[in-house]
């Protein structure tokens, strides 16, 4: 059985050619250039939409709520721009000042502390690979329990920066460190400062999207390395999944593709589908769980309501053998139940 994908495999047929020919001098890949066009339209978007609710009786509902929903629509694409930019570099020298702006200027408009993802995803969770000292590893918890997930996300919230700030003492990665306390710290004390000038605007602009995005990257998370080979935890076939021909790809620069980025952290998003396609018996014989037609956050859901049964009917048969639906769910499951004690 062919497996026939549709997620893109070539990002700069997603902008026009315009700003194609005037980000290639800039970029350090012109496929890059989708992530150029987002900057520009989160820019004229959501900067001055969050702004305006600052101004003097300028606070409406309605304004809140277009806000909020321009924070919805677009928390999904920016977050996998900011993954993206932080494994490689988006412009080039002497251009290299503008790496900034995303993590600085737009990030905390979509309630991400500057630099803080970057040190959490690139300085400690590809290192720790989801295992015993990786901060926000599944393996501890029941990952078919809401209960459980209550825990996981409500530790990362209430104690995650105190964790990753302790992670990098203990490895003695002063400059991780000192980006992670900077920028939680300036994020957090700015906050509090803008409290007294509009709380409204405040909630709304930056401490509503601050809880909605921490909430959706560890449901993202979760789902990610939710089904673990107890046989094979440190490999990307075992912890890990896929997810192919999805909205969510083609929206966020094939991120569903997410056992393809753990073997090589650094592989450009475009080439995600074809390389998935090379492997294919590699996938197959290592037993590696892929869906298709639905994304990280539809699998969360689903394990939140232990439909395995719906799970199952999505999950792609690799070596083009189909298997009895009740063998699938027993196979999921087997995935999801280990608690590690390590």
């Amino acid at each position: 059985m062919e497996i026939v994908l549709t997620d893109p495999v070539d990002g700069a047929r997603a902008a026009p050619r315009w700003l194609e020919r005037a980000a290639a001098g800039v970029l350090c890949d012109r496929r890059d250039v989708p992530f150029v066009r987002l900057m520009l339209v989160l820019t004229v978007t959501v900067v001055p939409s969050g702004v305006l609710l600052f101004w003097p009786g300028a606070f409406w509902a309605w304004r809140a709520a277009l806000h909020l929903g321009l924070i919805v629509y677009f928390m999904g694409p920016f977050v996998l721009m900011l993954h993206n930019t932080s494994h490689r570099r988006l412009f080039r020298r002497p251009w290299g000042f503008a790496n900034r702006y995303i993590p600085w200027v737009l990030g905390p408009f979509f309630g991400e502390s500057p630099d803080t993802y970057f040190a959490h995803h690139i300085g400690m969770h590809h290192p720790e690979n989801n295992l015993a000292d990786d901060i926000s590893s599944t393996m501890p918890y029941v990952r078919d329990s809401a209960v459980d997930f209550a825990r996981y996300f409500l530790r990362f919230f209430v104690a995650g920066i105190f964790e990753l700030a302790a992670y990098f003492a203990r490895r003695t990665r002063r400059s991780l460190l000192v980006r992670t306390l900077a920028g939680e710290s300036l994020f957090l004390l700015s906050v509090a400062g803008l409290l007294f000038v509009d709380w409204r605007a405040t909630l709304v602009v930056f401490v509503a999207p601050f809880v909605v995005v921490r909430f959706a990257m560890m449901a993202g998370n979760w789902a990610q390395h939710a089904f673990v080979d107890r046989n094979a935890p440190a490999s990307a076939y075992g912890n890990s999944i896929t997810c192919i021909n999805t909205t969510y790809n083609r929206r966020c620069f094939n991120d569903g593709y997410h056992i393809g980025h753990h073997i090589k952290a650094t592989r450009h998003w475009t080439e995600m589908p074809g390389d998935f396609r090379a492997s294919l018996a590699t996938y197959a014989r290592e037993r590696a769980i892929v869906f298709e037609g639905v994304d990280f956050f539809g699998v969360w859901m689903m394990l939140m309501l232990r439909r395995y049964d719906w799970l199952s009917r999505r999950v792609v048969a690799l070596d083009g053998e189909p298997r009895p639906e009740r063998e699938i769910i027993e196979f999921l499951r087997s995935r999801t139940q280990w608690v590690s004690r390590a």
